[in-house]
């Protein structure tokens, strides 16, 4: 079905739907209804529901102060998402598994052969956001932005079904990658992949990007790499998901080790998830 459909018009039409008001005496009914189909932990967002105009501020919400406690200590990594891990390892020979059987090439995952080829051999993860989780993405290391690339694409589903059965799904679906040079040494790359029903990404260091604009809906392909690198902390926001999708981590060779993680182990953000070398 999803090969047939139009899906940037479904998308954006969902997006706007998402977008619209809800009248205020109406808002506790119509989003707790929707929270109870997505199994969403109402209790974790931080403002009543009566307090969002509608779905898309909802989906996007913030969580109450100190739920996702950063884990502490010298070179920590941390989880990126909310989610579902979808694989994990090195990407050897520039390969990252998207699911068993299927591979894809981390150069046409980031737009950019230079960035790949530096990255090449290192730790990657994959993680899936369901309708449930938490929808912003944050540094897993701390360091300073030095740049962002937007990859338009299409939109299929990145739910279990279509990651198994579309190959080479998440360098078919557009994807916004954000460029972090981690303090202590290294190149790490967040990319976030949009999908069907994604109405749109916005970035939280960079006002000026929101992937619904004009200007990024017309491109092949938009980059920048910034004057002077934006300073980012580990665990501080970097995007937001408009909707829901997936996100894929990967540290230049040498310089990370990812710990215990395997394929369909759920993760918080801010979790320890590995530890930074040397």
């Amino acid at each position: 079905m999803w090969r047939i459909v139009p899906k940037r018009a479904l998308s954006g039409a969902i997006g706007w739907g998402a977008s619209q008001g809800i009248p205020s005496r109406l808002r506790s009914l119509m989003l707790s209804r929707f929270a109870r189909v997505y199994g969403i932990a109402v209790d974790e967002a931080e403002k009543p529901l009566d307090d969002y105009a509608g779905f898309d501020e909802f989906f996007t919400r913030r969580l109450r102060a100190g739920l996702r406690p950063i884990a502490d200590g010298p070179g920590r990594v941390v989880s990126p998402a909310d989610g579902t891990v979808v694989e994990c390892g090195l990407a050897t020979a520039g390969t990252l598994i998207q699911a068993k059987g299927d591979f894809f090439q981390l150069a046409e995952l980031l737009g950019d052969d230079q960035v790949a080829t530096r990255l090449e051999g290192g730790a990657y993860l994959i993680t899936y956001l369901s309708p449930k989780d938490y929808h912003r993405v944050h540094a897993p290391v701390g360091g300073r932005v030095v740049g962002w690339r937007h990859i338009p694409g299409t939109l299929f589903s990145v739910g279990a079904k279509s990651v198994l059965s579309e190959p080479g799904l998440f360098i078919r679906n557009e994807r916004f990658v954000t460029l972090i040079e981690m303090d202590g040494g290294g190149l790490c790359a967040v990319v976030m992949v949009a999908a069907i029903g994604v109405g749109h990404v916005t970035v939280s260091y960079d006002p000026e990007v929101a992937t619904h604009r004009p200007q990024f809906l017309r491109a092949a392909l938009r980059h920048r790499q910034y004057d002077q690198p934006k300073p980012i902390r580990r665990g501080e926001e970097l995007g937001i998901f408009h909707l829901g999708s997936t996100t894929i981590v990967v540290f230049e060779p040498g310089r990370v080790d990812l710990e215990g993680l395997a394929a369909g182990d759920s993760v918080k953000m801010g979790i320890g998830i590995g530890q930074q070398k040397g």
